[in-house]
């Protein structure tokens, strides 16, 4: 198998580095380096969305959630997804509205709050904040396959070799084609992806007789795995309102979704694209829990990364598994390599400059958060889907600050708005660190927090002028 996959990734190789190839036409501007020349469609704006939203953890991270924690994982994504099509829908048409009254180039969330609250301290912060929690994202991408591949060929390469290797692709591919060529590789991504995990739920499915047939075995072997909150006792109505703030949130606070809202071409495009990204939810996500149910059935004991090689891997025909590989392979690369441009957007945003010098100190910083996620991806855990849920409710916390900018006539007359959301950022690292309590009154701080710092800005913007 490991002579097959070697010439599938090697073919993978070849058809993604001819993408980037063929991407390098124009001049090499912020515009359509960064920006993929902002004129997407409906159908290549739902792919790019969808294959950067929905990654390695997913058809890893799913199927492992479903196998410990039980059906509750189903809410946990479903009903949050279906929120943030909706914030897809609203916060796309306001933030595209602001930007256009603004008669500004958009290149970024942090530069364009900068600009609108007439802050280099705001831009910074909003900088800091995306940084801090979209490093443990990528870093889950490139941990979660590196674990795979370790754990399926345990002789071949160590763990760190597979990370490092993963990196260094996705970092010459991105240099190579910009955001354009990440955008043609997330269409080839999401496609493999809805194949790869339908193929391997099907086969789950069968094998255990049907879906009535599958609940009974469940239910005979753990009945808490069918209710909530799950024999874990995890999903807690302050789980999923946390989990749904976090997700609905997303296309206002992590800024490789904010850019694609961004590049789209017009409004009806958006709205297509939105409408589509619901459908792609459902069909991800229904199929990982048919995995992640034969899983709690069949190998309720082993490690993730057991569960993933036997489900994945061991039970499947060679041609299956090859093709089950290539495709985590390709989630993780077009997953991590949106972030790692996303973040290298953001800081191009904030610098002033010739146009040429500061995309390419951008290309230069793309390639020190690459090294930066490395780094974490190989002193991480292997909660893949508790972290990146890490990830979502953290970056959550600047969405108030972002609101004000978008939303507020002037909103430098509450760019001090930025301490108690510097300050909200602190509280939740240090609380997600164990060094702070997680729960404050009885509340989790993922919730208490940005409804704290929401509450703090409405109140602002209606009881001080804005004129």
């Amino acid at each position: 198998m490991f002579q097959k996959l070697l010439i599938a990734a090697s073919i993978y190789l070849m058809i993604i580095i001819g993408l980037a190839l063929y991407s390098r036409k124009g001049e090499r501007t912020s515009k359509n380096y960064l920006m993929a020349g902002s004129s997407l469609g409906g159908l290549l704006g739902m792919f790019t969305f969808a294959a950067s939203l929905f990654s390695t953890f997913t058809l890893m991270g799913m199927p492992d959630f479903f196998r410990v924690h039980g059906v509750g994982a189903w809410i946990f994504l479903a009903f949050s997804d279906a929120l943030m099509v909706f914030g897809v829908i609203w916060f796309g048409y306001y933030l595209r509205k602001s930007v256009k009254e603004s008669q500004h180039e958009y290149l970024g969330m942090a530069g364009f709050m900068e600009q609108r609250f007439q802050s280099k301290w705001v831009g910074y912060l909003m900088f800091l904040g995306v940084f801090i929690f979209l490093v443990p994202y990528v870093a889950i991408q490139i941990r979660g396959i590196s674990i795979f591949l370790n754990q399926v060929f345990p002789d071949a390469l160590p763990l760190w070799v597979w990370a490092v290797g993963l990196v260094v692709v996705m970092l010459v591919y991105s240099e190579l084609g910009g955001l354009k060529a990440i955008i043609y590789s997330d269409i080839l991504q999401g496609i493999l992806l809805l194949i790869v995990v339908w193929i391997i739920g099907v086969f789950c499915l069968k094998s255990l007789g049907g879906i009535e047939a599958m609940f009974d075995q469940v239910e005979a072997k753990n009945d808490k795995l069918l209710s909530v909150p799950g024999p874990n006792g995890l999903f807690t109505l302050q789980f999923f309102i946390g989990s749904a703030m976090g997700i609905m949130l997303l296309p206002f606070s992590q800024p490789h979704i904010s850019t694609r809202i961004m590049i789209m071409k017009d409004n009806k495009s958006l709205y297509r694209m939105a409408l589509g990204l619901g459908f792609f939810a459902i069909l991800v996500i229904l199929p990982t829990a048919f995995i992640g149910m034969y899983g709690a059935i069949n190998y309720a004991d082993l490690s993730p990364a057991e569960f993933l090689g036997k489900t994945l891997i061991n039970d499947q025909s060679e041609i299956i598994a090859v093709l089950v590989t290539i495709g985590l392979i390709a989630a993780a690369i077009s997953t991590s390599d949106s972030l790692l441009f996303a973040l290298g957007g953001e800081l191009r945003s904030l610098l002033k400059g010739e146009d040429k010098q500061m995309v390419n100190i951008a290309r230069i910083a793309i390639v020190f958060f690459g090294v930066v996620c490395l780094i974490f991806a190989l002193l991480s855990n292997d909660q893949l889907v508790l972290l990146a849920r890490t990830s979502f409710a953290g970056t959550s916390i600047l969405a108030p600050l972002i609101f004000t900018g978008i939303l507020v006539k002037n909103p430098a007359l509450h760019k001090w708005l930025a301490i108690p959301t510097l300050i909200g950022l602190l509280l939740f690292v240090c609380s997600s660190l164990g060094v702070l309590p997680k729960v404050y009154f009885g509340i989790r701080a993922e919730i208490m927090i940005p409804i704290v710092l929401g509450l703090i800005a409405f109140m602002t913007v209606f009881i001080l002028p804005n004129d």
